[in-house]
């Protein structure tokens, strides 16, 4: 066992690219001879980005039924059983709408663990479309708070963006997972101590943090799908994802993230959205041949009451051009968060 892997926690909002730049940074490790593993973090189950990483070849699990400050002793639990894979890197990706991390798991994991892990400068990413285009008051409020208690702010996407919109910050970069600008510094940076981390705490009011995370629609699904004939994982999520862009709209429904995965014989593809009426961002299996039967997962963050948003994912499921089957579908809005363990500077630790 690898006695003291350094702990990396990517934090940002929803369709920063978190999972993407985690993986991509992953693969350039195994280049390196070094393994890694993973931690994904939902409000609840059946997530996509645990799949995908699965599929990759990485050790990974998942803390679930809320954010690692909420859950901060299975956060501990999962990151001591993927330690006995020994892996040099545990890379743990909080909620896209977390935030306070520094005062609920940094220092939570600094004070009580520093002999299993080595915790590096946290790292918050950046989509450029978001930051031009905060004009919901809740996305805003999680936003900002999450680039103040960064020790590095990553833009991300920099193949798209390569000019992002300025942020009055001291530490930036730009990255893109898609060909990979940026991932190899970044991680020699942050894993060789010299960007220190600083353990900024924020000062929030936690019933507005309450009231924006409970402004979005949670929604995770999980259905089989038979088709006949066979059908690419292309053309199932292709479509899949146009009509629930097109009904959303229609409701006047702000998409924050919208994910599906569909698992196949022939090959695994994720499709992935940010905002209504962008062209899906896609990995995996693009290729993959027509196969009869399909696994999908469908991850859903929207601006909006959770009940017209299940309505409108249980009729775009039910018209897929196949038999479906077994569904399973959760949507809601996240409860207040009520971290475990809280530090507060000059004062005692609250469990």
């Amino acid at each position: 066992m690898i006695s003291r892997p350094h702990l990396v926690i990517v934090g940002g909002f929803l369709g920063a690219g978190k999972t993407t730049l985690i993986l991509a940074a992953a693969r350039l490790l195994a280049e390196r001879g070094l393994r890694s593993a993973i931690i994904l973090n939902d409000q609840s189950d059946t997530l996509v980005d645990t799949e995908l990483a699965l599929a990759g070849g990485f050790e990974a699990g998942e803390v679930t039924g809320g954010c690692f400050c909420c859950r901060f002793s299975e956060l501990i639990r999962i990151a001591e059983q993927l330690r006995e894979h020994s892996p040099h890197v545990i890379f743990a990706e909080p909620v896209g709408s977390c935030t306070d991390l520094s005062a609920t798991i940094l220092h939570p994991i600094q004070d009580a663990y520093q002999q299993s892990f080595q915790l590096v400068a946290l790292t918050v990413l950046v989509d450029p479309a978001r930051a031009a285009d905060l004009q919901n008051p809740d996305v805003a409020f999680l936003f900002h708070k999450q680039l103040e208690e960064a020790d590095v702010v990553c833009f991300t996407k920099s193949d798209l963006y390569p000019n992002p919109s300025s942020l009055p910050l001291a530490r930036t970069r730009q990255l893109s997972a898609k060909t990979g600008q940026g991932i190899s510094a970044w991680l020699d940076e942050i894993m060789s101590g010299s960007l220190p981390l600083s353990g900024a705490t924020l000062d929030i009011d936690y019933k507005r943090y309450a009231q924006a995370e409970a402004a979005l629609a949670w929604l995770n699904a999980d259905v089989h799908i038979e088709c006949d004939p066979p059908r690419s994982p292309a053309m199932l999520l292709g479509p899949l994802l146009d009509e629930l862009d097109r009904a959303l709209t229609q409701h006047g429904i702000s998409i924050v993230h919208l994910k599906a995965l569909d698992q196949t014989e022939t090959g695994t593809l994720k499709a992935a959205i940010c905002t209504n009426g962008s062209e899906p961002a896609v990995e995996g299996a693009l290729d993959a041949s027509p196969a009869t039967h399909h696994h999908l997962l469908l991850n859903l963050r929207a601006a909006s009451d959770p009940a017209p948003v299940q309505a409108i994912v249980a009729r775009a499921v039910a018209n897929l051009q196949g038999t479906a089957s077994g569904l399973r579908l959760r949507c809601f809005s996240p409860a207040p968060p009520k971290p475990e363990r809280r530090y507060r500077p000059g004062s005692e630790r609250i469990p």
